[in-house]
């Protein structure tokens, strides 16, 4: 039988950066009316930014205007002009402001690139799931103008700097031709107003772990008496740039998720492992962990017969999708613990829910427990970490949006509200009550320098050994929870989770008497 399924078409801003390219501008632009043609594109938005232009370039693009806003068609045409030279990277980040397109591509106004070449990088996005595709001038694309030995070897020479920093093997890091998923590009913070700002997007989103594909593209590289720009001091300065970008972790721009705090967090690697550590011996399985993050905890869970996690944050579900690729085992998706009916669906229940940092963000935690003890099998888990003891508010807990610490009596108070058992709770992180109380309460901060994550990283190995042997109070608890096996399936809960039936399911495997065992009585 014939498969008549249409793939998903996308739509496409072509971002075009001008500067004093009067003899090339308008054959550029032309050009990228070939794009009309690729049955993977529902529509085509070009945005054209005049940056500071002083040769007649504006004059031209005015009269090109006129005539292309009445073209109409799959194609629309956006002008924009800076009344002051801001540099390539200046340019770039205002077309992106504007862009409204699936992926976004850059586009220079002159005639060394082929926008054939775009309909081909858009391909890797449908048949990938690529987050970013580069167009490679140095892998053999079918037609390629020779190149100057000395740019191609400094080029070559930056790119190898660029991929020691971001662990990545691109052959072409200066290629203008880059293409990336539009909500994924404007949620980096770019700061580059010229060249530079060609490392600074390709270390941000190796640090982002994006799925980065290169594709060979013919190129017809022109010399300095053509217009060429670029030159060795601009080189001197991408070194610069790629070390500074190697240093920094700024790679989430403000949003309502605190994105960029727990991103700096993320990189105190070893403590991460150490957490995950603690609550492994508890886990089953089969697990839900709710607010996943970037997937430090979730990579060091697998593998596991079956493993959903989620997140509410889209920039990290993206992320956490692409985790998913080559694991069968594991699956990506949207959870607000504070929405029973948006839980993805198990039968009869997971044996695990993992729930790190989650419930001092919620207005009601008695909801969302429930939500997690409606989602459980009988006799599963629900392992939750919260922060710990409300003398230890602080700053920073305003900062991460917390709303609430608990005590141990107060989490045990929750958990037999929700008809949960606490099977064991787990003082956590004593050495970083004392860190939090400098930071937050003392210093009033309302952030964590990288230099201070640098050393959490450093000294957890001993933070491990001595944790409970240290006498202060924990900045954590980790709570153990039990369901009671004799209590009702997530299958007779009635019509208060109906709207949990739609979501596709994973069946456990049924074990003696159907229920699922969790790990301890195994």
């Amino acid at each position: 039988m014939t498969d008549t399924r249409e793939t998903p078409k996308l739509s496409l801003s072509v971002v075009v950066p001008v500067y004093n390219e009067r003899y090339f501008v308008i054959a550029s632009l032309q050009r990228l009316s070939v794009l009309a043609a690729s049955p993977l594109l529902s529509r085509i938005e070009i945005i054209v930014v005049d940056d500071g232009s002083t040769d007649g370039t504006a004059d031209l693009l005015a009269e090109f205007q006129s005539k292309a806003d009445s073209s109409g068609g799959k194609v629309e045409w956006r002008f924009i002009s800076h009344r002051v030279n801001q540099g390539k990277g200046g340019a770039i980040r205002t077309a992106i402001e504007h862009a409204t397109g699936d992926i976004s591509v850059i586009h220079d106004a002159d005639l060394e690139y082929n926008p054939a070449d775009i309909s081909r990088m858009i391909e890797v996005f449908d048949t990938e799931r690529a987050d970013a595709v580069f167009g490679s001038r140095f892998t053999g694309a079918a037609v390629r103008r020779a190149l100057f030995f000395w740019h191609q070897l400094a080029n070559k020479g930056l790119t190898f700097c660029c991929n020691l920093v971001s662990n990545l093997n691109l052959t072409d890091v200066w290629t203008c031709y880059k293409a990336i998923r539009t909500p994924l590009l404007k949620s980096i913070p770019l700061h580059s107003s010229d060249f530079r700002i060609e490392p600074e997007i390709t270390i941000k989103l190796a640090k982002r772990k994006a799925r980065i594909f290169e594709i060979p593209i013919s190129y017809a590289g022109r010399g300095y008496a053509e217009g060429k720009k670029i030159g060795f001091k601009d080189a001197l300065l991408a070194l610069a740039a790629i070390v500074r970008f190697g240093a920094s972790d700024d790679i989430y721009a403000a949003d309502a998720y605190g994105s960029r705090v727990l991103a700096r967090l993320s990189r105190a690697r070893r403590f991460n492992n150490w957490m995950t550590d603690v609550i492994k011996p508890y886990c089953g399985d089969h697990v839900l962990e709710i607010g996943a993050g970037v997937g430090n905890i979730t990579m060091h869970m697998l593998p596991r017969d079956a493993y959903v996690t989620s997140d509410i944050n889209p920039l990290y579900l993206e992320l956490l999708r692409t985790l998913c690729e080559q694991r069968p085992f594991l699956d990506a998706k949207f959870c607000d613990v504070t929405d029973g009916a948006s839980f993805p669906v198990q039968s009869p229940g997971y044996d695990t829910v993992i729930c790190l940092n989650v419930l001092e963000h919620v207005e009601d935690d008695h909801n969302a427990l429930m939500n997690i003890r409606r989602s459980l099998a009988p006799g599963g888990a629900a392992i939750v970490l919260v922060a710990s003891d409300p003398h230890n508010f602080t700053s920073l807990d305003e900062v991460l949006g917390h709303r609430r610490r608990y005590t141990e009596e107060s989490i045990r108070q929750l958990a037999d509200s929700c008809d949960l058992s606490v099977e064991k709770i787990i003082p956590f992180n004593r050495l970083g009550t004392l860190a939090w109380i400098i930071n937050g309460k003392w210093l009033r901060r309302r952030h964590f320098g990288l230099g201070q994550v640098y050393l959490l990283n450093l000294i957890t190995p001993i933070m491990r050994r001595l944790d409970s042997r240290l006498p202060f109070p924990p900045l954590s608890l980790i709570a153990i929870m039990r369901h009671p096996a004799e209590s009702e399936s997530i299958d007779t809960l009635g019509d208060e989770q109906a709207g949990l039936r739609d979501s596709p399911k994973v069946d456990l495997p049924e074990v003696g008497n159907g229920r699922a065992i969790p790990p301890d009585r195994r």
